[in-house]
């Protein structure tokens, strides 16, 4: 197999977004039950109905998960229980500490790996190290929730040999629902600058750029900061992606992509990016522009966040999800005076361009868990896996518990009341309940995904759980604008079905490689150039740019990356 490198840009937009979907369970009575019984979205069990079902052997699996949690054996919460009961299995699950490739490199130079195995971004070389086992035979025999589920994608998740060797998260089931809060990207402005100017529709880069200057103006004895952006490691893509969106283009990484002919061009040079960095230089020269940008960590950037001096910012809700929860938390605190919280925001740089900042219906492929050679049971594993997949799991992993921490009205809607909401938000309860160890990083329906009745898989997708979760000076203030979600302010996505590009892997030493390795240090080392310095430097220093970038294999990455997407849509497409 060769080695490929996965495109990081924006990939953390559905693996983080979990820090918004809120939580999620089911009830234990219902849950216990046999997972295929009565239930149309599930695979039929092949038991005969008269058959008693024995009761299943308990059985111990090692799952070593590459994120950030507390270690724990899933029959230690109350949704693990009701699982171990269906199917007699546990895991004893581990999480990353310290850096991936380390303790990823460790488990490859012993040749010996937990039973499952989710290596997130270091999946490639799990891959090329034989690691995970084919499961191809293992969904003919044992996986028919698997086949439902992931059938449709068959034809992306199968490697070059023809086998499928993990299942990826982000499957959509059911009619796709996009979120109804702000996950993904937008400009974000304080409340009390669109409050001061009465309430206005702020759509144009100029318009949402001019309200803030002026109410800086207006401020000036407040040390307040217009604006601000994220450089830091990896994140540096909320400074180099907002030209693409303001252009009217979704998250794609570092393409734009042509919605007939599929072609893929790079917009690092092109007019948007000029205008973008233009804006910010002259916000900059005006005082406006927090110059630390460049240099503040993650945890400085939130922290500034925090304070209620910042006016604006451009970032994805999962990336600044912490610092919104933590500024809402202070809300409660205050009275009830949101303020200081932020508004989202579909800025375009022309009134006629049609935003496209929330994601349409997508097919993540190059993060999921696998089996790996060490393995005692496949069998068993792919059985619990499939176990999973049955509309009744799904409700209790992403629900949770009925009438604990979801109700249902006499519509069938599934709700949240707000203490399950407020219950919810505390992390160690998730732990306690299980919603913090299965919403994410097992076989899954993706975030968009609908049960048959019409209910959103994913809680947080939930109109009613939105609406719930809102205070009411935000129902007032949506009221303003004529809508009862942040969603309703922006255009409802295009299908696009090769979507994400970013996804897409390159063969490592490739030129197309080469060029998104090197791009980022270009961009680094200039951007701050070019915004920092002075006004009457900036066409120099933007030329000189340019001509860097344009000493990279351009034109191989957007050819190389053309044809991928092409490829991608065609497999969708089931060509």
């Amino acid at each position: 197999m060769k080695t490929r490198n996965k495109w990081q840009l924006g990939f953390m937009s559905l693996a983080l977004v979990m820090g918004l979907v809120g939580c999620g369970n089911n009830t234990a009575n219902e849950n216990a039950a046999t997972p295929d019984a009565g239930n149309t979205g599930n695979a039929a069990n092949t038991q005969t109905a008269n058959e008693p079902e024995a009761k299943p052997e308990p059985a111990t699996f090692t799952y070593f998960n590459a994120t950030a949690n507390k270690d724990t054996d899933t029959n230690k919460t109350e949704i693990g229980k009701i699982l171990e009961e269906q199917t007699g299995v546990n895991f004893k699950m581990e999480h990353l500490v310290g850096d991936l490739n380390t303790k990823i490199g460790t488990m490859i130079a012993s040749n010996e790996y937990p039973d499952i195995l989710q290596p997130d971004a270091a999946i490639d070389k799990v891959l090329e190290a034989g690691a995970f086992i084919p499961l191809n035979d293992l969904i003919d025999k044992y996986g028919p929730n698997i086949k439902r589920v992931y059938e449709p994608y068959f034809n992306l998740m199968k490697a070059e040999d023809g086998n499928i060797y993990f299942l990826p998260f982000s499957a959509v089931v059911g009619e796709y629902n996009p979120n109804p809060t702000i996950d993904q990207g937008a400009f974000w402005v304080q409340n009390r600058v669109l409050k001061e100017a009465g309430y206005p529709k702020i759509k144009t880069f100029d318009e949402y750029f001019n309200l803030i200057k002026d109410y800086a103006g207006k401020h000036s004895d407040e040390k307040l900061t217009g604006f601000m952006s994220l450089t830091h490691d990896w994140r540096f893509f909320a400074t180099t992606n907002p030209p693409n969106h303001l252009a009217g283009y979704p998250n794609d990484g570092e393409v734009q992509v042509d919605m007939n002919t599929m072609d893929s061009k790079i917009y690092a040079t092109n007019d948007g990016t000029k205008r973008w960095l233009q804006k910010l230089n002259e916000f900059n020269a005006a005082g406006l522009f927090d110059k630390s940008s460049f240099v503040d960590n993650y945890d400085q950037y939130l922290a500034k966040l925090t304070s209620g001096k910042v006016l604006g910012f451009f970032d994805y809700g999962w990336q600044v999800n912490q610092a919104l929860q933590t500024l809402k938390t202070e809300t409660l605190k205050n009275g009830g005076n949101d303020d200081l919280e932020y508004f989202p925001l579909p800025i375009t740089f022309d009134a006629n361009t049609k935003d496209q900042y929330i994601d349409p219906a997508s097919f993540v492929n190059n993060r999921g868990v696998g089996i790996t050679t060490s393995a005692k049971d496949p069998e068993r594993i792919i059985k619990f896996f499939d176990s999973l997949l049955t509309d009744d799991n799904q409700k209790l992993i992403q629900w949770g518990i009925k009438g604990q921490n979801y109700e249902v009205d006499d519509k069938g809607r599934l709700y949240r009341t707000q203490e399950q909401i407020d219950k919810l938000k505390d992390n160690d309860y998730k732990r306690q309940v299980g919603i913090g160890y299965f919403e994410y990083y097992w076989p899954m329906y993706g975030q968009g995904s609908t049960f048959p009745d019409g209910n959103a898989v994913n809680p947080g997708r939930q109109p009613e759980v939105a609406q719930a979760s809102f205070t009411p000076a935000e129902k007032d203030r949506l009221a303003k604008y004529g809508v009862q979600t942040y969603a309703e302010m922006f255009s409802k996505p295009d299908e696009r079905p090769w979507y994400p590009a970013w996804s897409i892997s390159l063969e490592q030493g490739s030129e197309a490689q080469i060029y998104t390795a090197k791009k980022p240090d270009v961009q680094r080392k200039y951007f701050a150039k070019i915004v920092l310095g002075a006004p009457d430097k900036f066409d120099a220093y933007w030329n000189e740019y340019v001509d860097e970038i344009n000493k990279l294999p351009v034109a191989d990455y957007e050819k190389t990356m053309t044809e991928e997407v092409k490829k991608k849509a065609a497999k969708i497409k089931g060509n």
